[in-house]
């Protein structure tokens, strides 16, 4: 999770190199390791190192290989072997940072190198022979990247802060992006951000300046892929092991990795890939997990955690949450993000990534085993497949499992969203400043979200599909980044791995998919068989529930307002969230307007 930036300046005029290394300096959380600049005229590069694999020792970027092409990334690269063979590289480049792998890349194939790349990643490249910027981001997004055009100048970076430090970049919000932060809770455009001279580079897209307006262009949807169907049923089973292997595999390059861990089935399954993994790597990895509990009240993760950790005999580290109340340490710098968060609990995110910090730079997630291995409602499947493939695929399921499988489960969850859809509305927020709702059209677009999703998807499972096309993971990758959390932890993400996710939306719903059936056959003998019986659970209390009660917290209904506040709501309209009946979509939506109170606060803080 190095840091990146670079300006260009349009009017040919020399870059500012105290500019460019003050703008780098504000970076060095997330790359404490090495700070360089690099100014070639009127373009100039800066880059902060975190050296989060075997071949970063020795890396420095920015990088070039001739003088000609210069490149500046945060970047871990999937497949190296694979890469390195379709390069036809010298034996040199086995031990290359994968920086230089993405240059070679370019070199060869150019602005379609990333249809040779896999991993996560986020980089820009100068060629000063063509006087190109080319720039892309990875497949799904776990890796940042925003560009705002300027009156004569283009500024990039991985990093908002590191934009805002420019002196051209103002602090006019994107009133839109604010709005929908009060609204939903996120910004659902994943091409803009909360500031208006801000742009993102929307994940799966490449950007590229020749002189004139940077274009992006997408270089990769998720493809439509025909449903694999095997003689066998373990076959199933061996290639998701395959793939878990190489997943996990790409995301051990370094010595130490700490791992969140649940009592469920996701983080598990990843501990134990990465322990079978350990034996075969030399330097071995060490491993450690992570779990957060409640002890005061019947929650059972930690019995299970632990459980698993005692199994894999992997050291775990069990944080009791209990104590943390909503908004602490809210309005600290330590919390503050560069844009609107909904998480009232960033104190508890803080706290755990501190300590993983002073074990490892690297930490496996186990997001999101829910959307890949998402089971087809019984409406889905009897569209797409013949009856006679349905009702096999019933049988093969009741026969494993001697009990019919929950076919009508999709189609309650339809019908219950068709009839019941007035009960479970969440109403329109009447608090929002009526002429910007007016302006914006707030309520119509409050509507649309609330309507289902169109059911018009011709993927094998279409429900697993177009979870994964939802602008939220942008939310999640970006609420993990040092970018925001200001801690030099990377984050990755096995589940998402590209040749994982294509296979596994690409399996039959029954029975792999029902209550996550792939991952359970697939560990066994490797986790413990409770562990492996115990159905998906949730907590049996709202822990935000629980606080809304708690003595003093009744201040959240009689906050101060910071006067731009009124741009966006109206806080006399405003109505309690404590003392009376809870209900968490309706409280968490009232919320909002003081985590943003907090966040206007905050802004002076960047410049």
């Amino acid at each position: 999770m190095s840091g990146t930036v670079g300006i260009i300046n349009l009017d040919d005029a020399p870059v500012d190199r105290a500019l460019l290394q003050r703008m780098t300096s504000s970076m060095a959380n997330r790359g404490p390791d090495r700070q360089q600049i690099w100014a070639d005229g009127n373009v100039g590069f800066g880059h902060t190192l975190l050296r989060t694999t075997f071949e970063s020792q020795h890396e420095q970027q920015p990088f070039t290989l001739d003088g000609e092409a210069w490149i500046t990334a945060d970047a871990r690269v999937d497949d190296r072997a694979g890469l390195i063979r379709q390069l036809a590289a010298s034996r040199d480049v086995i031990t290359a940072p994968d920086a230089e792998l993405i240059l070679r890349a370019y070199q060869r194939w150019g602005q379609a190198c990333v249809d040779y790349l896999i991993g996560d990643f986020s980089f820009a490249i100068w060629d000063r022979r063509q006087r190109r910027l080319f720039c892309a981001r990875d497949h799904f997004g776990v890796k940042p990247f925003y560009y705002a055009e300027l009156a004569n100048c283009l500024v990039f970076s991985n990093t908002l802060d590191c934009i805002r430090q420019h002196p051209k970049v103002t602090n006019q919000l994107n009133d839109l992006a604010i709005a929908d932060f009060l609204l939903f809770g996120h910004n659902p455009e994943v091409s803009t951000t909360a500031f208006n001279d801000v742009q993102r580079l929307a994940p799966a897209h490449r950007l590229t300046w020749l002189g004139d307006k940077p274009r992006t262009t997408r270089y990769w949807t998720l493809p439509l892929n025909k449903e694999i169907r095997y003689q066998r049923a373990g076959d199933y089973v061996d290639r998701c092991n395959e793939l878990l292997d190489v997943a996990v595999a790409d995301r051990l390059r370094t010595d130490k990795v700490a791992i969140y861990m649940s009592g469920g089935i996701d983080s598990p399954t990843l501990a134990a890939t990465a322990r079978r993994l350990r034996r075969n790597q030399s330097p071995a990895v060490e491993l450690q997990a992570y779990c957060l509990v409640y002890d005061k009240f019947a929650d059972p993760e930690r019995q299970y955690a632990e459980l698993v950790a005692r199994a894999l005999g992997i050291p775990i580290n069990f944080a009791s949450v209990d104590h943390y109340h909503l908004f602490e340490r809210w309005g600290t710098r330590e919390l503050r993000r560069p844009e609107p968060y909904d998480w009232p609990l960033l104190a508890i995110n803080h706290d755990s990534l501190k300590s993983i910090e002073n074990y490892s730079r690297v930490v496996l997630y186990g997001e999101d085993g829910d959307a890949v291995l998402m089971p087809s409602s019984v409406f889905s499947m009897f569209k797409r497949m013949r009856f006679g493939q349905v009702m096999s695929d019933a049988g093969l399921y009741i026969y494993s499992h001697r009990r019919l499988p929950p076919l009508g489960l999709g189609i309650r969850v339809k019908l219950s969203h068709a009839v019941g859809k007035k009960k479970c509305h969440t109403p329109y927020p009447g608090w929002l400043n009526s002429d910007l709702a007016q302006r914006l059209n707030l309520s119509a677009r409050w509507e649309n979200a609330q309507k289902p999703p169109p059911a018009k998807i011709l993927a094998v499972r279409p429900e697993a599909y177009q979870r994964l096309l939802q602008p939220i993971w942008q939310r999640l990758f970006e609420f993990n980044d040092p970018g925001a959390t200001g801690l030099p932890v990377e984050h990755r993400f096995p589940l998402l791995d590209l040749r994982l996710v294509n296979y596994l939306l690409a399996i039959p719903s029954l029975p792999w998919c029902v209550n996550k059936e792939l991952f359970r056959i697939a560990m066994q003998g490797s986790l413990p068989k409770l562990v492996l019986e115990r159905p998906k659970t949730t907590l049996d209390f709202d822990p935000y529930q629980r606080h809304l009660e708690q003595h003093g917290s009744q201040w959240f209904d009689s906050f101060e307002p910071v006067p731009q506040l009124a741009t966006y709501v109206n806080g006399v309209a405003l109505p309690t969230v404590t003392g009376g009946a809870y209900d968490p979509r309706v409280s968490w939506l009232h919320l909002r307007p003081l985590m943003l109170n907090y966040w206007l606060k905050s802004l002076d803080a960047v410049t």
